[in-house]
C-alpha cells in the first residue's frame, strides 16, 4: 500500500512540474524523506499527507483511489476527464467498447 500511495504522490508532483526538492522545501521535510515516501519505504504521516495534498492541489480520493475498495467514483471521474479530451469519434469508439464489456459482464 505504501508503494502505491508513494507512486501517486510522485505522479501528482510531476504533473505539477515540481522536483522533490521543491515540494520538500514547501512542506518542510527533507528531500531524502520525500524520496523514501515516494518509493513506499515509510508510512506517510497524516500531517505530511495533508501538506502534500494541499501543495499539489489533489484530493485524498485521487491518492487513495488504487488502495480503497470504494474508489470507483474517483476512477470514473478520471476516465471521464480523459475521455472528454479525445475527439468525438474516438469517444464514441471507446464508449461502444465499454458498453459491450458491461453487457458481457452482466450476463
Amino acid at each position: 500500500m505504501e508503494k502505491i500511495i508513494g507512486k501517486k504522490v510522485q505522479e501528482f508532483r510531476k504533473k505539477k512540474g515540481m522536483t522533490q526538492e521543491e515540494l520538500s522545501e514547501i512542506i518542510n521535510i527533507s528531500p531524502h524523506y520525500l524520496s523514501a515516501l515516494e518509493r513506499g519505504l515509510y508510512n506517510i504521516k497524516l500531517e505530511t499527507l495533508v501538506k502534500i495534498l494541499n501543495c499539489l492541489d489533489c484530493s485524498a480520493d485521487e491518492i487513495f483511489c488504487d488502495v480503497v475498495n470504494k474508489s470507483y467514483a474517483t476512477n470514473s471521474n478520471r476516465l471521464s476527464e480523459r475521455l472528454d479530451n479525445l475527439p468525438i469519434e474516438e469517444q464514441n469508439k471507446i464508449l461502444a467498447v465499454v458498453e459491450i464489456m458491461i453487457n458481457n459482464a452482466s450476463r
